[in-house]
């Protein structure tokens, strides 16, 4: 499995610095992020659900003492049902000095992008929808990469009042 990240979001990256990213799928659509970011994968589990949490939120898992909040990221981003099979990834992260589990469809591997290969993401922000996470859109021949600035997406508001209950 290869992997991407290298801490930076796509617009920091310079000339002659390429940018490595985790790309992972959530339906149809291939998503990277930093590598940086991934602190390690981990199977789909049973996770505790807490009470008057948003739907996106499944709830928190024991890892190694530590209590995870575990976000599904094909309901966060409003995918349609997910389903969990032996496909699907919990990618753990270290957003921000906290440990925060992302559930994804599943992980194809680690890719390194030239910044060249990096194109910025369309502004798209019209009010119905925040898209300030959206950092870029990596070309790698046939494939695109959506680019998400993974803690852009993880300090917004509704993430952030999730994490701080579950803490």
């Amino acid at each position: 499995m290869n992997a991407i990240a290298n801490g930076a979001a796509p617009t920091d990256a310079s000339p002659d610095r390429p940018l490595e990213v985790l790309a992972f799928t959530l339906g149809k659509e291939e998503y990277g992020i930093s590598i940086q970011k991934v602190q390690e994968l981990r199977g789909y589990e049973t996770v505790t659900r807490i009470a008057n949490a948003p739907p996106f939120i499944k709830g928190v898992v024991n890892l190694r003492g530590n209590i995870v909040p575990i976000i599904d990221m094909r309901i966060k981003f409003n995918l349609g049902t997910p389903t969990y099979d032996q496909m699907t990834v919990v990618v753990i992260l270290n957003v921000a000095g906290r440990v925060i589990g992302m559930v994804v469809d599943s992980v194809s591997d680690v890719v390194m992008l030239a910044p060249e290969q990096i194109k910025p993401a369309p502004d798209m922000n019209n009010g119905v929808m925040n898209t300030d996470y959206l950092t870029g859109l990596g070309t790698i021949d046939d494939r695109m990469l959506i680019l998400v600035d993974i803690d852009k997406l993880m300090s917004s508001t509704d993430m952030g009042l999730l994490i701080e209950a579950a803490a």
